[in-house]
């Protein structure tokens, strides 16, 4: 990561500049919650790297505040690039990265997704509440 800088964040856009959460999150998954693979892999936040550089994301967590599952990355992050964190089982790909959950992770109603850096600082932070 050149220079050290954070560039990866949460969308919207909540930082100044660097990695961040992105859309979503999709915290409440589409249809029937009907205990199959498909239904926890309909929830998910994207982390989005609005910088030039890419960021080696290794040892970033995204944590729930409600259900407290947490997500380590094991992958780097190219500029101007996103990456979608799905719950469910998968393979994971430069567009998409799985949890491999068989359970849930986000509150349908109320949550608030962190993402903290390899220094366990908070480099970003979405919240929602559909009470």
């Amino acid at each position: 990561m050149p220079g050290g800088g954070q560039h990866a964040a949460l969308d919207p856009c909540l930082c100044p500049a660097g990695v961040r959460t992105g859309r979503g999150p999709q915290a409440d998954s589409l249809g029937r919650d009907d205990g199959s693979n498909r239904s926890p892999n309909a929830e998910w936040v994207t982390v989005k790297n609005t910088g030039r550089h890419a960021v080696n994301l290794t040892g970033w967590t995204l944590t729930s505040q409600r259900t407290h599952v947490t997500y380590r990355f094991h992958l780097c992050l190219g500029g101007h690039r996103q990456v979608r964190v799905h719950v469910g089982r998968g393979l994971d790909t430069m567009r998409g990265v799985y949890q491999n959950r068989r359970t849930y992770a986000w509150d349908n109603h109320c949550d608030t997704a962190t993402l903290r850096n390899d220094h366990r600082l908070v480099v970003d932070t979405k919240h929602w509440n559909h009470r």
